[in-house]
C-alpha cells in the first residue's frame, strides 16, 4: 500500500487519501448505521395483526390479477401465504351464523348413582368369593342349616 500505514486497530493513517486506502473509523460510522443489526433478539415476539389490517390485505390480494402479484404483495408486507389462508378461514367463520346451544345440566344424582354402582360391584365380588370358599369347605350355602 503506497503511503498508507495501518495502525494496530485497523484504521488507516497516511498521506492524504492514497488510492486503495483503508477507510477510517470516522467514515465507517454512517455506513454502519445504514446496516441492520445482525444480532438476534434474546426473545422473539409474536406479531399481532389488527382486523382492519387483515381485511385490507385480503382485499388487496383479491384485486391481484397478474401472476406473481400476490407474491409481491406478501413480500412487500413481510407476510406468508399461510397468513392469507388463515385470515380467509377466519373471515369465512365470522360470516357463518353462530348457533347458541344450551349446555346440558349436570344431574346431581349421577355421581351418587355411580358411587352406589361401584359399591354394588364390590359386594357382588365378595359374595362370589364367599360362595367359592363355602364350596371348597364342603358346606352348603352360608347362613343355611347343616343338619
Amino acid at each position: 500500500m503506497d503511503g498508507v500505514t495501518v495502525s494496530g486497530n485497523g484504521t488507516a493513517a497516511g498521506a492524504g487519501g492514497a488510492k486503495g486506502a483503508i477507510a477510517t473509523g470516522a467514515e465507517a460510522a454512517p455506513a454502519a448505521a445504514a446496516r441492520p443489526n445482525p444480532e438476534v433478539a434474546s426473545k422473539a415476539h409474536r406479531r399481532r395483526f389488527t382486523a382492519e389490517y387483515k381485511l385490507r390485505i385480503l382485499r388487496e390480494a383479491e384485486r391481484c390479477s397478474t401472476p406473481g402479484a400476490i407474491g409481491a404483495l406478501l413480500r412487500r408486507e413481510g407476510l406468508y401465504s399461510s397468513h392469507l389462508t388463515t385470515w380467509r378461514a377466519q373471515q369465512a367463520a365470522s360470516l357463518e351464523p353462530r348457533r347458541r346451544e344450551r349446555r346440558p345440566q349436570a344431574n346431581p344424582l349421577r355421581a351418587r348413582v355411580a358411587q352406589l354402582e361401584r359399591e354394588l360391584e364390590k359386594a357382588q365380588i365378595i359374595i362370589e368369593v364367599q360362595k367359592k370358599v363355602a364350596a371348597l369347605l364342603g358346606k352348603d350355602e352360608p347362613g343355611g342349616s347343616n343338619s
